[in-house]
């Protein structure tokens, strides 16, 4: 029996190189590319794979509310974050969001493979150095704490933070998700009074601290 993954990329050449080596495992079958978190949403949905590789930033929906909302409609899904980055707020933003498992890009491929039989087998893998990051904070929590607004903003509240960080304007983000300009305006307004976030520039530096874009 086949495993059936969807890729999740921004960049075209990771999905060619990781999409080349799974095609030569018999039991690995890859049934769509995604080039951005909103898209993987949408070929999750239609595609119903068994694994996800998830990079974790990527534009327009990053790969933490992508797989929230992913496993909030198919929790049978298993989603491995695959990333450039092994900074301790994206690995613990991954797997509250509900990931099996987190490796970073320079792993190598039997290790990927062998991360994709483990979370099918409904084990978690964590790729050896994030190990350490996990296993460190738990034992030495680092000097300063999460935000405590950080568990009060919704999905909706997230995505409309990633895109004002991202440079969008309030008619771009409100064409890309469907709403009105006041909407997104009463978003705006609601996240700069639960961060405390004084304009644009406090949004995306919260953004940034939180993990939820790339600098």
């Amino acid at each position: 029996m086949s495993i059936n993954i969807l890729l999740a990329d921004d960049h075209q050449l990771t999905r060619e190189g990781v999409r080349s080596l799974l095609e030569g495992e018999e039991d690995i079958n890859v049934v769509g590319e995604a080039l951005d978190g909103r898209s993987a949403v949408r070929l999750a949905r239609e595609l119903g794979p068994d694994v996800i590789l998830m990079d974790v930033c990527m534009p327009d929906m990053n790969g933490i509310v992508a797989t929230t909302l992913i496993l909030a409609e198919n929790p049978r899904i298993k989603v491995i974050a695959l990333s450039m980055l092994d900074d301790r707020r994206f690995v613990s933003n991954m797997l509250r969001a509900g990931a099996s498992g987190y490796l970073v890009k320079d792993c190598s491929f039997k290790e990927l493979a062998r991360a994709i039989r483990m979370v099918i087998a409904n084990r978690t893998y964590l790729s050896p150095g994030i190990m350490d990051v996990v296993v460190k904070d738990y034992v030495r929590p680092p000097a300063y704490s999460d935000s405590p607004y950080s568990s009060n903003l919704t999905i909706r509240e997230k995505e409309v933070l990633q895109l004002v960080a991202e440079g969008h304007s309030t008619p771009q983000i409100a064409n890309s998700l469907h709403v009105s300009a006041k909407t997104i305006e009463s978003h705006r307004q609601n996240l700069m009074a639960k961060i405390n976030a004084k304009g644009i520039a406090g949004l995306t530096k919260y953004a940034i601290r939180e993990g939820l874009t790339s600098a």
